[in-house]
C-alpha cells in the first residue's frame, strides 16, 4: 500500500465516521424535539396560567378584552386583577369564556394548592356570601346586581338597581365573566 492509498483510506474512514456522527446527532436532535413536543402536549392551560407573572390580555368569546394580572387559577376559572375606570377591579373568568390570551409565557407550574380544585360555584358562593355587588357578563349582555343564589350549574342575579327588582338566572355555560361592580 502506497502512502497515497493510506491517506485515501484514512480520508474514506474519516468521512464515514463524520457521516455516522452526523446521523447520530440528527437522530438525537429528532428525539429531543419529539420528547419536547410530547412534554408540551401534557401541559394544560391552567398550568401555564399559574406560571404567568406579567400583564395578560384575556380575550373573551364576545370580543371583550380584559387586561390585568392573574391572581388565582382554578381548574375551570381564573381570577384576574385589572384596572378599570374606577381603579382596581377583580374579574372571575370561566375558562370556557376565554377565546384567546396574549402575554402568556411558555412556562408552566402544576397545581400545588388544594384550592385550585375549587369549582366556579364555590368562587361565586363566596361573592354571594359577601353580598358583593357584581357585574355578570354573558354573550347577550350584562347585568348588575347581587348574587342571590348559586346552584350546581347556574346562578341567580338579583338586579337591585331597577325600580322593580328582577331575578335573572344565568347558566354557568353562558358566563363570560363576573366582576366587581
Amino acid at each position: 500500500m502506497t502512502p497515497s492509498d493510506a491517506s485515501r483510506w484514512a480520508l474514506l474512514f474519516a468521512d464515514l465516521e463524520a457521516q455516522l456522527a452526523a446521523e447520530e446527532a440528527a437522530e438525537r436532535e429528532g428525539a429531543v424535539a419529539e420528547l419536547t413536543r410530547a412534554e408540551q402536549a401534557s401541559v394544560g392551560l391552567t398550568d401555564r396560567l399559574r406560571a404567568a407573572d406579567g400583564p395578560l390580555r384575556v380575550e373573551l368569546r364576545d370580543g371583550e378584552v380584559l387586561e390585568g394580572r392573574v391572581a388565582h387559577v382554578a381548574d375551570t376559572w381564573l381570577q384576574l386583577d385589572a384596572h378599570g375606570a374606577r381603579g382596581r377591579v377583580q374579574h372571575v373568568v370561566p375558562l370556557a369564556g376565554v377565546a384567546g390570551l396574549v402575554g402568556l409565557g411558555p412556562h408552566a407550574r402544576p397545581s400545588a394548592a388544594r384550592t385550585d380544585r375549587l369549582g366556579l360555584g364555590t368562587a361565586l358562593r363566596g361573592l354571594q356570601r359577601d353580598r358583593a355587588r357584581v357585574q355578570v357578563r354573558t354573550a347577550s349582555g350584562q347585568v348588575v346586581g347581587r348574587i342571590a343564589r348559586v346552584g350546581a350549574d347556574h346562578l341567580d342575579v338579583a338586579e337591585v338597581d331597577r325600580a322593580r327588582p328582577v331575578s335573572r338566572v344565568v347558566p354557568f355555560a353562558a358566563l363570560l365573566r363576573v366582576s366587581e361592580a
